[in-house]
């Protein structure tokens, strides 16, 4: 290779280390706004759920329509959260293949699909899923209204019979080294899926944890009705599940894409290191080969 080309590469390879470092430091700042957010919606979601949680132990909870299992689940729903830019790791990696781990039990055409995120679309329209929604992920201001209007249709749809379950699979945000791919069962709802939901919002130390009693009464009096309270209660809260998931999920991206940029600016110094001395090295044989030229044609000359 010629001094020329390895110089060039020297310097391309610094250009990149300089765009790799901003993005780096720009993930880093979007990362603590949205880390908070999500740690301050824990206490919120957790209280949110907890409602409904002691509404279970109630007959109606129990017959409701939302809440009960059917015995023959052919058709899904699946919430996929993942992000519209990629330069993050194996997160979106991660989402897409635990929703396809899910989507493999089920047909094609058993298969509906709500996409938030442009890399979770691309993966289904590919293959040639029902995509019933899709909705971009570029923005780090998540609207609540968004989760409660497709939480709404999640519910009209399941009462319908248009789907027998509904499932959400996003990235679990653990610490800024930690994402963890994980699936959630949203409709129908049940203690166990509760739990499970609960469980996972509350960190297990830190400023955001605490201790949550998740057993439901044994009798739960309500007004007007049980039915009327859990039709309006329970997509409210689904809204609200959804809207955590989806804080979780950006803490996800930031964190990764933060910790992703760091390895290519160290490595893109490593390569400028290693392409440096080969530069030096080739460039002392060069002026080593010149030198030696000189000294045999004087020599020659001399004789």
């Amino acid at each position: 290779m010629a001094l020329k080309d390895i110089k060039s590469k020297i310097l391309a390879t610094k250009r990149m280390n300089t765009v790799t470092r901003a993005m780096e430091a720009v993930s880093a700042v979007k990362m603590r706004k949205t880390q908070t957010a999500a740690f301050a919606g824990r206490s919120y979601a957790r209280s949110a759920l907890s409602i409904l949680t002691r509404l279970s132990g109630t007959h109606s909870f129990a017959s409701h329509p939302l809440s009960e299992s059917r015995e023959n689940v052919k058709k899904i729903a699946v919430v996929v959260i993942t992000s519209d830019k990629g330069l993050a790791g194996a997160l979106n990696s991660g989402v897409l293949k635990k929703a396809a781990e899910v989507v493999k039990e089920h047909a094609l055409e058993d298969v509906i699909v709500y996409a938030y995120g442009k890399k979770g679309e691309d993966y289904f329209s590919r293959r040639g899923y029902t995509i019933a929604r899709a909705f971009e992920n570029k923005t780090d201001d998540v609207q609540l209204s968004v989760m409660e209007e497709v939480s709404e249709e999640l519910s009209t749809r399941f009462l319908a019979g248009d789907f027998d379950k509904v499932i959400t699979i996003y990235s679990n945000f653990k610490s800024t080294f930690e994402q963890v791919p994980t699936v959630r069962r949203l409709l129908p709802l049940s203690m166990g899926a509760l739990t499970e939901i609960v469980e996972g919002i509350i960190p297990q130390k830190g400023k955001w944890s605490s201790e949550v009693d998740l057993e439901a009464p044994a009798a739960y009096t309500i007004e007007p009705s049980t039915m009327d309270v859990l039709s309006e209660l329970v997509p409210r809260l689904a809204a609200v599940a959804l809207y955590h998931m989806l804080l979780e999920a950006k803490a996800s991206e930031h964190s990764a894409r933060m910790v992703a940029m760091k390895g290519a600016s160290d490595k893109s110094k490593e390569v400028t290191r290693d392409l440096t001395r080969k530069y030096n090295k080739l460039r002392q044989a060069a002026i080593t080969r010149e030198v030696s030229e000189i000294v045999s044609g004087r020599e020659a000359l001399s004789v």
